[in-house]
């Protein structure tokens, strides 16, 4: 009995399942059942289903209590396919596949559809063509053979699973939610903002903030509005090129104190006020939709909702339920270390290996004692920032890291060169990684002026050679720590199934776990078992180790 099945919503409602062998043909007859929950439910010797979509089938299961250890998801894995074949950008559905495969004309990938919030999330809904299963089946059989022509097959097998985990992850923090207080977010926001007035218009904090700033330019000016804030900076006889913080601070104006306040509680008031906790918080959860692999690097995106970028002041309405606790875990230097695994660098390795903070032990070995320099080093050979104190600083990386400075080097003369640049798993970055791909890819637009913060977008600058360079150059580390990650979150995963304990949120290298009080140390090793497995399943056998710093709090911003 083969313990891997396909499966295949019909149009009448029912499901069609057939059970698979080796070379991912049928193995059996296929069978039509009334019930999807039914289908998977009665055959609980299945490991893996192989089905068109994660998003399409599995909130369904979940919906009638039915969870499912692994899957194949034949869209996510034909992504990575197309990607690791040069091929980035055409579409990805199950149906484009299936034409490929037989020569057909290939239709275009249904847009994803923005979250309405308060709704049925679109991620749940089918899109695109459902094909019948014999279809599926022969698309997944030519995976399989895409898989193993691939430049390693055993990583990209790894690869693809690991995705298909995500998106199992995904969708069950998407059905979980993060436990929110609304009375505490009311509360919070009521300090900030002070009260609103009727009609919708800005509350009584920003309105006062205003006034203050008119009056330190002695006219009325909105400060919600750029091209009139750099207008009265103009007439003040200051040039500014921009209304970013890090430049208006340094400017000597009254007006500066006011504005900046007023630029942080705006932010507030329109990413995370009033209206947003309406539309996006029900029933005591917060309630995001995740998208696994949703950028070119592999990082996660949300679909509405801004749950990746939640302001500390805001995370104070992010409360355990009465009982509970929130295991809040940050991984300790992720991306050094996973280019100590990736280089091969044995200094490094061995840093990485021993140091609980990394950029103290690189700043004794090679910029006496000096451990900014040394973060501005590791961070400047990542990001790719090799002017200035950067070259002296890369210089000195150099001697002493050789092979990790080399490696990232050699990523950047790929991406000059328009060459494919891959994760150690295989993920593969687009030989023309410039605006287009960032806009694809939801990732932000960087102003060229602003220093490039962690985890930039690939149209950080231009769609010249040096910019694809320079994203390459982080791309293999980045998106390596996306690889770790997803693995990380699939052991994590395992374990929390045992238990009570719900994963509830993540992105880049946090973890959320919502968990019974008594049940708190028991996660907080399953996250260090897990991180030590991803490494060995990710990178191999190397002395590199990926601690994390974790906090159990009631309140999440207390975790940091």
């Amino acid at each position: 009995m083969t313990d891997r099945w396909a499966l295949a919503p019909a149009e009448d409602g029912g499901v069609d399942v057939a059970p698979l062998g080796p070379d991912g043909l049928p193995a059996g007859p296929v069978r039509r059942e009334p019930d999807l929950a039914g289908a998977v439910r009665d055959r609980p010797e299945v490991t893996r289903w192989v089905w068109r979509s994660t998003p399409e089938v599995y909130p369904r299961l979940l919906a009638t209590g039915v969870r499912v250890d692994r899957c194949y998801d034949i869209e996510d894995a034909e992504t990575l396919l197309l990607g690791h074949e040069g091929r980035y950008g055409e579409p990805h559905s199950a149906a484009a596949a299936l034409a490929r495969l037989r020569g057909g004309p290939v239709p275009p990938d249904p847009p994803l559809r923005p979250a309405e919030p308060g709704a049925q999330s679109p991620l749940f809904e089918p899109q695109g063509a459902r094909l019948p299963l014999a279809d599926l089946i022969a698309v997944y059989a030519e995976q399989q053979r895409r898989h193993a022509a691939a430049a390693r097959p055993d990583r990209m097998r790894l690869l693809t699973a690991a995705e298909s985990a995500g998106m199992l992850v995904a969708a069950e923090m998407n059905r979980a939610g993060l436990p929110w207080r609304a009375d505490v977010h009311r509360e919070v926001l009521d300090g900030l903002l002070g009260e609103r007035y009727a009609g919708g218009g800005e509350p009584r904090r920003l309105a006062e903030l205003a006034d203050e700033v008119s009056a330190a330019f002695g006219r009325r000016v909105r400060p919600d509005l750029p091209a009139d804030v750099l207008k009265a900076f103009a007439q003040a006889g200051i040039k500014v090129r921009s209304t970013r913080r890090w430049e208006i601070e340094s400017v000597d104006h009254p007006a500066v104190g006011p504005l900046l306040e007023y630029k942080k509680l705006y932010r507030v008031w329109v990413a995370h006020g009033w209206t947003w906790l309406q539309d996006w918080v029900r029933e005591g959860r917060f309630r995001p939709e995740f998208l696994a692999g949703g950028t070119v690097t592999g990082r996660w995106v949300t679909n509405g909702g801004g749950a990746l970028q939640i302001p500390k002041v805001i995370r104070r309405a992010v409360v355990a339920d009465p009982g509970w606790r929130l295991v809040v875990a940050d991984a300790d230097q992720m991306e050094p270390r996973v280019l100590a695994a990736i280089s091969r660098d044995p200094g490094l390795m061995e840093v990485a290996g021993r140091a609980t903070d990394l950029y103290q032990s690189v700043s004794d070995r090679a910029f006496s004692g000096d451990r900014a320099q040394a973060k501005l080093a590791v961070l400047g050979a990542v990001y790719g920032q090799t002017s200035g104190d950067g070259l002296k600083n890369l210089a000195a990386l150099r001697r002493r890291f050789p092979q990790a400075v080399a490696y990232v080097d050699e990523a950047a003369r790929a991406g000059e060169e328009g060459r494919l640049v891959r994760t150690w798993l295989g993920r593969t970055c687009p030989p023309a990684a410039g605006a287009g791909a960032a806009e694809e890819a939801g990732l932000p637009q960087e102003d060229p002026g602003e220093p490039p913060a962690e985890g930039w977008g690939p149209g950080y600058a231009s769609t010249d050679a040096r910019a694809r360079g320079r994203f390459a150059r982080n791309f293999v580390v980045q998106g390596s720590a996306a690889d770790w990650a997803l693995l990380l979150l699939a052991a994590l995963r395992r374990t929390c199934a045992d238990m009570a304990a719900e994963l509830v949120f993540f992105q880049h290298d946090e973890v959320i776990v919502h968990c019974p009080q008594e049940e708190a140390d028991a996660v907080v090793a399953a996250i260090a078992q897990a991180a030590d497995l991803a490494g060995r399943l990710t990178f191999g056998d190397t002395p590199v180790r990926f601690p994390f710093t974790t906090a159990v709090v009631e309140c999440y911003a207390d975790a940091k």
